[in-house]
């Protein structure tokens, strides 16, 4: 409610209007745009596994952490998860979430938040992102020229694990969010 009001005294109060440039931004393109995207998310920290024709979900995830207890997941194809974000009374029920999935149809690990609990993309220990390869772009113009918002309004690009570095340059992953990121793409 607070937001729409802010939103609404800065509509009132605006002035002027300035339409968008029309300029035409051409992105970077790269010759193979699944390997760009695999070596890239390696480079953040996130591991990234190629799946088959005929893999199974379930079989990938806990070969990713055969250590799980706890997998919360909405997607019907991962049959081992033991909790659904979507069903939860509250965030504070995913605490201790070892492993989180989401299924995820846009390039750039686009994560729309239209799950009922989007807290679990931040509080799992280490976060799956099942993403089709038709879903990989090149760039942040293609990304965005496909997002489409869910109701909520909400959604997030997710980069690898949670990082952080003091001031004498020691980089700490998993600090914030999760200590690891997993990327299962599919045919």
């Amino acid at each position: 409610m607070y937001k729409e009001e802010l939103l609404n005294k800065l509509r009132r109060n605006t002035r002027e209007q300035y339409d968008m440039p029309t300029t035409e931004v051409a992105g970077i393109a790269y010759d193979d745009t699944i390997q760009q995207f695999i070596s890239m998310s390696e480079t953040v920290g996130s591991k990234v596994i190629v799946a088959k024709p005929g893999d199974n979900l379930d079989d990938l995830v806990h070969q990713a952490y055969p250590e799980a207890k706890v997998i919360a997941s909405n997607l019907e194809q991962l049959t081992i998860a033991t909790l659904n974000p979507d069903t939860v009374t509250d965030a504070q029920a995913l605490n201790g979430t070892d492993v989180e999935s989401l299924g995820v149809g846009h390039g750039c690990v686009w994560i729309p938040q239209a799950m009922k609990e989007k807290a679990i993309c931040f509080i799992s220990e280490y976060l799956v992102i099942v993403l089709p390869k038709s879903g990989i772009v090149g760039n942040m113009h293609e990304a965005y020229a496909r997002i489409t918002m869910p109701e909520t309004g909400l959604g997030t690009f997710i980069s690898g694990p949670s990082k952080t570095a003091d001031i004498e340059q020691a980089l700490v992953m998993g600090a914030q969010a999760a200590r690891g990121v997993t990327v299962i793409i599919t045919e």
